[in-house]
């Protein structure tokens, strides 16, 4: 029988709106996950179990008054330590910053918790966000759930870990480099990076903007083992929050219009590292797919990953 746990996000809303189980024994399925497995892994590093239980209460209630339910209403989700979440430690994995509690919430928390979500506890990232794996001496190393002996990948490596184990099937993480990206490809899970401007991003503990590589190429994200709940997930992040300058309103979906349907870029080649024959395989099927789609795919090559590291230590 499959456990409420192993549901997509997608699956979790609808049956919370359907009335087909709670809010609370959804959380307390996720949360029996987290006992389970959290020891051996260490993806969630600042649990926040009783909150999420009194929160699905709160869910639970108001869907028995009949009130408008968000989209993930009484969905269980993580966030990662380097964003605000009201009352908690905004870390980043530093021991400087243990006690640095943020005063609100960031765009992305408020955004989930808009959309129903309840937050069941916050995963780990490498110090400062900048490593891709994930170890820190505050918060110690996370394992990746297929094997305790391999990386799940950084910086958003508590993420993967939390979602491949299956903790929360939508789990929020950030990317300037590959810190989503990686990590789901090390995990066997799902995320895309949207395009700078599209989710907003805002530290209301923070004294001093961030640097120009945070500005101009830091995003946030989700990672999920279903594509369905990455685009799901994706929807509530980009709800606008006026805090965050380059953050740009667009419609979700938008139509093309005359232009028709936008080229799409496919790539193989791997930073002169061998990729598997299965990868690759998978790569030609999602190419042959998006083609049959009516989109126009080309084959490109990427700059080397060594050009990328030497102008972003300039």
């Amino acid at each position: 029988m499959t456990k409420l746990w192993q549901l997509s996000a997608v699956e979790q809303a609808a049956g919370i709106r359907d009335g087909r189980f709670t809010a609370t024994a959804l959380v307390e399925s996720s949360l029996a996950r987290v006992a389970e497995k959290n020891a051996e892994l260490n993806a969630i590093v600042d649990p926040l179990s009783e909150q999420a239980l009194a929160a699905a209460e709160q869910a639970d209630a108001a869907s028995a008054n009949g009130e408008a339910l968000g989209p993930l209403h009484g969905v269980p989700v993580t966030v990662k330590v380097n964003v605000d979440t009201k009352g908690r430690a905004t870390t980043n994995g530093m021991e400087v910053f243990k006690d640095v509690i943020a005063p609100d919430n960031s765009p992305i928390v408020q955004n989930l918790l808009n959309a129903g979500a309840i937050i069941i506890g916050r995963t780990n990232t490498p110090e400062m966000s900048m490593r891709l794996t994930t170890d820190n001496p505050l918060h110690g190393l996370t394992r990746n759930p297929w094997n305790l002996n391999v990386s799940p990948g950084g910086s958003s490596g508590g993420a993967a870990s939390a979602g491949a184990a299956g903790f929360a099937a939508i789990n929020h993480g950030n990317d300037i480099a590959g810190s989503l990206r990686y990590p789901a490809t090390a995990c066997g899970l799902s995320t895309i990076k949207p395009g700078l401007g599209r989710v907003p991003a805002y530290l209301p503990h923070a004294k001093a903007e961030r640097g120009m590589l945070a500005q101009l190429m830091s995003v946030q994200g989700v990672i999920c083992r279903e594509v369905k709940d990455v685009r799901l997930g994706t929807e509530v992040l980009m709800q606008h929050d006026p805090r965050d300058p380059w953050h740009v309103p667009m419609p979700f979906d938008q139509s093309h219009g005359d232009k028709g349907l936008p080229k799409i870029g496919f790539c193989r080649e791997a930073y002169g590292y061998p990729i598997h024959a299965g990868i690759v395989a998978a790569l030609d099927k999602a190419a042959s797919i998006l083609e049959a789609a009516g989109y126009q795919v080309e084959e490109i090559e990427t700059p080397s990953i060594k050009i990328g590291r030497a102008v972003q230590q300039e």
